[in-house]
């Protein structure tokens, strides 16, 4: 009789099994965090990233944490590779089309796409991060409700978007016009620095999709058609704000045209947090108070810091007194 009750639990165990796999709920990881590095000052960033992920991630503290570089980066055996090493990042290469690397982060836009490429069928969720992002609390955000495939952040400030409100300018007419973007697809987002209502404009270092839905991989397909475009690359040539950022605006193609709004998660001002960002480039709001901020961008402020940056914070001491002893190493 005992046998044959576990004969019977064997057989519904592997019933179960074989409807989690049809259903494509059947994965490794919940969640993959996975970032890229071109410059190798970028390794001393994701290794801080890393830590913190480490120290503060709670349940996701040991998720896998992938790293993309260049086949010339990982080539030069640095330590900063043998230190993430240690904190068991794998690190994994990425390529992108010669033609495409007068654009400025082309790199990472193809790096995000192969992530996704590597997370489908593994993981349930990826987390792309810039490399300048710093987990301070366990990122429960980032696993998505099983109706949402995308979570995100607007851009923190207007730069070479458009108000909700003014006309559609040259640029982004021709960019909609080469993306198909629809009018009715257009929905109003507000900046995080300045509060400024906005067109669709995401921010391209952070965001969470589920892999299969194939985000990340549009972004790259949208990016080609845009700069291989010729008035577009005349766009670009007279403007270079349009040539570092028209990544971004590829970035709302592939959004627009593929994610329903209602299958979007716009993630709460405690994601990707800009802390000392109006001493940076400009703002409307200080941010200096990690009580309650989840993740955090730095951008450029820790080459040229202020002496006392540490003592401008506001929020947990344990926490500032980490950054401090993390960031001052920089």
């Amino acid at each position: 009789m005992r046998g044959k009750i576990w004969i019977q639990i064997a057989i519904a165990c592997g019933i179960a099994a074989l409807i989690c796999c049809a259903s494509g709920t059947a994965v490794d990881q919940p969640i993959v965090f996975a970032t890229f590095a071109e410059q190798p000052h970028q390794l001393d960033n994701i290794r801080i990233m890393s830590e913190s992920i480490r120290r503060f991630g709670g349940e996701h503290r040991n998720a896998p944490i992938w790293l993309y570089v260049p086949q010339a980066l990982k080539d030069r055996k640095s330590g900063a590779l043998n230190r993430l090493s240690e904190l068991n990042v794998e690190i994994k290469t990425s390529t992108a089309p010669e033609d495409a690397l007068w654009f400025f982060f082309a790199r990472k836009i193809f790096a995000s796409g192969q992530a996704e490429a590597d997370a489908e069928g593994k993981a349930a969720i990826l987390a792309w991060l810039d490399d300048d992002t710093i987990v301070l609390q366990e990122p429960r955000e980032f696993i998505l409700p099983e109706s949402k495939s995308l979570g995100y952040r607007p851009v923190m400030h207007k730069n070479i978007g458009l108000l909700y409100t003014e006309p559609v300018d040259a640029f982004w007419a021709r960019a909609y016009e080469k993306m198909s973007v629809p009018e009715s697809s257009l929905f109003p987002m507000v900046t995080p620095a300045d509060g400024d209502t906005i067109r669709p404009y995401f921010n391209a270092g952070c965001m969470v999709v589920r892999p299969e839905r194939h985000i990340l991989r549009r972004w790259g397909e949208y990016f080609t058609a845009l700069y291989q475009d010729s008035l577009l690359a005349e766009f670009c040539r007279q403007d270079v704000a349009k040539r570092i950022f028209i990544h971004q605006a590829a970035l709302t193609g592939a959004i627009l045209n593929h994610v329903e709004q209602n299958d979007m998660l716009e993630f709460s001002n405690r994601i990707n947090y800009p802390i000392f960002f109006k001493e940076m480039f400009g703002a409307k709001r200080d941010f200096r108070n990690l009580q309650d901020v989840v993740t955090f961008r730095y951008e450029t402020y820790f080459r040229n810091p202020a002496p006392d940056w540490y003592e401008q914070l506001q929020g947990p001491a344990d926490k500032i007194d980490w950054l401090k002893q993390h960031l001052n190493k920089k």
